[in-house]
C-alpha cells in the first residue's frame, strides 16, 4: 500500500476516498444515538451565532467529519509537496493523514479542533515561506490572525502563539517589527471582541477569557492506558522517522532543517496546549496530527526494507481497527 502511494497517480485519489470511508468503519457501523458540535467558543457565540451546527444528525456529523479529514488530507499533500519535504512529491503526506485522523473515535466526528486543523495547515503554509522572504511582517501578522480565529472556535488554540517567535528564531534573523507583527494580528481579532463586550457592559467578563493560560499543568493525568494501546505501532513509527531524519538531517538542505525542527515545535506545543481546558478531550489531540503526519510520511518516503514498511502499515492500520470495533 504504501508503494502505491509513493507516487502521483491520479487512481490515488479514488483510493484514498475509499481508505477514508474505509478508517470510519466502526462509527458507520455503529452510528452513536447523540452526537453534540460546539462549533465556537462560549466568548465567541455572543458575537456569533452559527445555529446549524446544532441541528446535525449523527449520521450527517460523522459523513461531515469524513469530508473535511479527506479535503484536510489533500490541502496538506499539496503544502507538504509544494514545499519539498520529502524526496519526491507523492501521497504519503494525505495517507498518513487519514491515518491519524482515524487513531480515536472521538476523532471521526465533527469538533473544534477537526475545524481547526484547516487553520493549522493553513498557518504551516504561511510559516514555511518565512524563510523565503525579504520582509516577513504581514505573513506574521496573517499567522497572528489565524491563530486567533483558532482561538475563537477552540480556547487552546492561543498556545500556538508561541510559534510565532520560535519560527522567526529558527528561520529569520531578529527584526523586531516582525517579532511584534503577529502579535498584532492576534490582538486585532480580539480587539473586535472587546469592543462588543464593552458595547454590552460586559468587559469583566473579557478578562475571564484569558484565566485558562494561567492553568497549572497537571502533575498527575487519569489515563486508562487501554485505550491507548494503538499508539504503540504509531509510536514505533515515529522512534523510526525520527531516526531515519537524525541519519539524513546534516544531508538535508538547511531549509528543509529547518522545516522539519519547526514542525517538531509544532507537534510539541499542540499537544501539550490541552493543559488550558480542565475538561479536554481525547479529540483535542487531533492539533498534533498534521505536523505528526509530515514525520511519518517522511519515514515512509525514505524506507528502503519493503516487506518491513509495508507490514508496519498493515499492522498499525489493523491495530486502529481492532481498538475502534472493540
Amino acid at each position: 500500500m504504501i508503494n502505491q502511494f509513493r507516487n502521483l497517480n491520479p487512481i490515488n485519489l479514488l483510493l484514498l476516498a475509499a481508505y477514508t470511508v474505509f478508517m470510519r468503519l466502526a462509527i458507520f457501523i455503529n452510528v452513536p444515538n447523540e452526537l453534540n458540535f460546539e462549533f465556537l467558543e462560549p466568548y465567541a457565540k455572543l458575537l456569533i451565532q452559527i445555529p446549524i451546527a446544532n441541528h446535525f444528525s449523527p449520521t450527517v456529523n460523522i459523513i461531515v467529519a469524513t469530508i473535511i479529514v479527506f479535503l484536510q488530507a489533500l490541502l496538506f499533500n499539496r503544502i507538504i509537496n509544494n514545499h519539498g519535504l520529502l524526496a519526491k512529491p507523492s501521497y504519503l503526506p494525505a495517507l498518513m493523514y487519514i491515518t491519524g485522523s482515524g487513531l480515536f473515535l472521538q476523532f471521526l466526528i465533527l469538533s473544534p479542533p477537526l475545524i481547526c486543523n484547516f487553520l493549522l495547515i493553513w498557518m504551516m503554509e504561511k510559516l514555511l515561506k518565512i524563510g523565503k522572504e525579504q520582509n516577513a511582517m504581514m505573513t506574521m501578522f496573517d499567522v497572528g490572525m489565524i491563530i486567533a480565529l483558532g482561538t475563537l472556535i477552540y480556547f487552546p488554540f492561543i498556545v500556538l502563539l508561541a510559534m510565532l517567535w520560535l519560527s522567526l528564531l529558527l528561520y529569520r534573523s531578529f527584526n523586531w517589527r516582525e517579532w511584534i507583527a503577529g502579535f498584532i494580528g492576534f490582538l486585532t481579532i480580539f480587539f473586535f471582541i472587546a469592543v462588543f463586550y464593552y458595547w454590552n457592559d460586559n468587559i469583566s467578563q473579557f478578562y475571564k477569557i484569558w484565566r485558562p493560560l494561567v492553568n497549572k499543568f497537571p502533575s498527575k493525568l487519569q489515563i486508562n492506558y487501554n485505550d491507548y494501546l494503538v499508539l504503540i505501532p504509531i509510536g514505533v513509527m515515529m522512534i523510526l522517522a525520527a531516526l531515519q531524519l537524525r541519519e539524513n538531517f546534516f544531508r538535508s538542505f538547511i531549509s528543509t532543517r529547518k522545516a522539519f525542527q519547526m514542525l517538531f515545535f509544532m507537534f510539541i506545543i499542540a499537544i501539550i496546549s490541552f493543559y488550558t481546558k480542565p475538561d479536554f478531550r481525547v479529540f483535542h489531540f487531533l492539533l498534533g496530527v498534521p505536523p505528526g503526519a509530515v514525520l511519518l510520511a517522511y519515514y515512509f518516503s525514505k524506507a528502503k526494507n519493503r516487506w518491513f514498511y509495508e507490514s508496519l502499515f498493515a499492522i498499525s492500520v489493523l491495530c486502529i481497527q481492532y481498538f475502534l470495533f472493540v
